[in-house]
């Protein structure tokens, strides 16, 4: 399997999550299991049946935290040089041509994309775009509504 690229702030975050499966839910939901048993029949045990498929879900979690993380390419965008040019993991402020509206986005991994704080995935149209581009140029992207321009205003290496 090929190596997907994760910023260090979101193998951090994927980490935290898997210690806190590990060590917190994983243990009450056994407990809860070890309780629900005690209530005798598990055939109509509401608690039981509950508690079984939250330790699925758990679970299934955790090895895929584990999965991501062992196929993960770790780039700690603080420590590349400073050239100015949009890679993975640099923040980019880019203003539209069109509208003049101003954006910044992070260019982050699939699994820490989120628009709504400004992440994007590296894979995505605007992402695509802005890579290898330098700060002054213009980016065209082919969006679903047709070509939008942005001038990228500047690039961040934090």
């Amino acid at each position: 399997m090929s190596k997907v690229p994760l910023t260090a702030h979101g193998a951090e975050k994927l980490q935290e999550e898997l210690r806190e499966l590990k060590s917190v839910r994983r243990p009450r939901v056994i407990q809860a299991i070890a309780e629900a048993r005690e209530h005798g029949d598990l055939k109509e045990n509401a608690e039981y049946h509950a508690a079984r498929e939250e330790q699925g879900f758990i679970e299934g979690r955790i090895g895929d935290i584990e999965g991501k993380l062992s196929n993960a390419q770790i780039i700690d965008i603080t420590k590349l040089d400073k050239t100015g040019k949009v890679v993975f993991g640099t923040t980019v402020e880019l203003v539209d041509e069109e509208s003049g509206k101003e954006v910044v986005y992070q260019i982050v991994g699939e699994d820490e994309a989120d628009i709504k704080q400004g992440r994007i995935s590296v894979s995505s149209p605007v992402a695509r775009a802005l890579i290898g581009k330098m700060e002054g140029d213009i980016a065209v992207v082919q969006a679903p509504g047709g070509e939008k321009e942005y001038e990228i205003v500047a690039v961040k290496y934090i």
